[in-house]
């Protein structure tokens, strides 16, 4: 299958039984493989809801610069959003991430800005709410608190995973930010 952007790659992803997971025949178990999402993860979702929302309220333009601060997958996929888009994306991130993140965002061109390690995620938090008042070009969609973030697996998510299985009877899900 042929798409014209990487963008239409996000979503629709594989719903696969694990058949060796199954603890008794009658049972059957799914997976949903969201790491085949194009930046390897569910973030990706929700990075593209938040930013097309964004994008039709009028509040992110072309001259707006994402910040957003992560340590870790929402980051990446903002950044190849952000990238894909046109947009300027800075991570605010804490300096003890991994250098596999750091890498992952420089590929896609993320500026990144580090907050102090010691203070953890809520460090770099308070610090990219601190550098999106200081200049009116940052736009943060603050995936913590994005009502498109729950609204892109309420729309996307579960109502592929209700079009595989209408006869689900049981529902297990990580928990996380997005």
């Amino acid at each position: 299958m042929r798409y014209s952007s990487i963008l239409d790659t996000i979503g629709n992803t594989p719903l696969v039984e694990l058949k060796s997971f199954s603890p008794r025949p009658d049972v059957h178990i799914f997976a949903k493989l969201e790491g085949a999402n194009p930046s390897g993860s569910i973030k990706d979702r929700i990075a593209k809801k938040m930013i097309e929302e964004a994008e039709a309220s009028g509040k992110l333009t072309t001259d707006s610069i994402l910040i957003e601060p992560t340590s870790g997958n929402t980051g990446i996929a903002l950044a190849m959003i952000a990238r894909v888009k046109g947009y300027s994306f800075t991570a605010v991130m804490p300096d003890n991430v991994t250098r596999e993140r750091r890498q992952m965002l420089e590929l896609y061109g993320a500026h990144i800005i580090y907050s102090d390690g010691k203070q953890g995620s809520n460090g770099a938090v308070r610090l990219a709410k601190e550098l999106a008042q200081s200049d009116e070009r940052y736009f943060m969609l603050y995936q913590y608190g994005n009502e498109a973030n729950p609204r892109a697996h309420y729309e996307g998510t579960a109502q592929e995973i209700i079009d595989d299985l209408p006869d689900l009877d049981v529902f297990v899900a990580g928990l996380g930010t997005g």
